[in-house]
């Protein structure tokens, strides 16, 4: 076993050298979940490094939380645990699900939970079974990001926006569907309300990462304007720090929509 001062001070540990110390000092039949598990998985993550490494034990082993390394006893160990470097680590939804369930806020985990799915390193079912098997303590945020994922939310931004429609009483639109003219796509835009011919985008180079997006993103908006849609964007700062003044721009829109005659499109729900 590692010392416990040398696991209380965590200064000149490089990330793999923390893992490989929480592992001694955890033991045999240990796995490690979290947010160091989905590192290590390839998730890209906008969580600081310095998090806690999360190891799940044995409900039976006797190791407490010291320093860096936080103790997880459970009955239900992983399964099938994926092993490199001579560790074990939870499998991704595993990982995502205990992370959910730690310190983290609501963003944090909707970003967590649109990153490793986004990225194929889990299904929603997958999440959804983890929910399902794990504790219900500390599961809200895990349950409030899925159910965003299931209804076509694919960002925190646009999780943001969702939150906002519901708090000001807007009808519930579609997230994320495919809007067709007949057989040609037009656009995928964040949020739709059919009735009305309204799309809102939520747009920020902070969540278009090339100017080949960005210009992606203006076609999108050229193309949905020629066939007759409101196209509104929004950007993410704005939604959480304007939320009444973007509330009363899209009650405007949908209400301007729905006293014209309905556009004649079809939109193909998220599957």
């Amino acid at each position: 076993m590692l010392p416990g001062i040398y696991l209380a001070h965590n200064g000149g540990l490089t990330v793999g050298q923390r893992e490989i110390a929480a592992v001694l000092y955890a033991g045999r039949g240990c796995a490690i979940t979290g947010v160091a598990a989905l590192r290590r998985e390839g998730v890209r993550l906008r969580l600081p490094l310095s998090d806690p490494v999360d190891v799940l034990i044995p409900a039976a082993a006797r190791r407490l939380s010291i320093g860096f390394v936080r103790i997880h006893r459970t009955t239900r160990m992983p399964d099938r645990p994926w092993r490199m470097d001579g560790i074990c680590w939870a499998p991704p939804a595993r990982a995502v699900a205990d992370a959910a369930r730690g310190e983290l806020e609501l963003r944090d985990v909707r970003a967590l939970v649109a990153d490793a799915i986004q990225q194929d390193k889990c299904t929603v079912q997958q999440l959804a079974a983890e929910l399902r098997a794990g504790p219900s303590q500390g599961s809200g945020f895990l349950r409030a990001a899925l159910d965003d994922v299931i209804v076509g939310v694919a960002s925190v931004a646009e999780g943001d926006l969702r939150k906002l429609i519901k708090r000001g009483a807007l009808p519930e639109p579609m997230y994320n569907p495919s809007l067709f003219v007949g057989p040609d796509f037009i656009a995928k835009p964040d949020a739709w309300w059919p009735d009305a011919g309204v799309a809102a985008e939520v747009d920020s180079r902070e969540w278009h990462i090339s100017p080949a997006d960005w210009e992606r993103t203006q076609a999108r908006h050229a193309r949905m304007s020629a066939h007759g849609i409101l196209v509104l964007h929004f950007a993410p700062r704005r939604i959480r720090l304007d939320a009444a003044s973007v509330v009363a721009e899209l009650r405007s829109a949908i209400e301007a929509g729905q006293r014209r005659p309905p556009l004649v499109i079809r939109a193909v729900p998220v599957r």
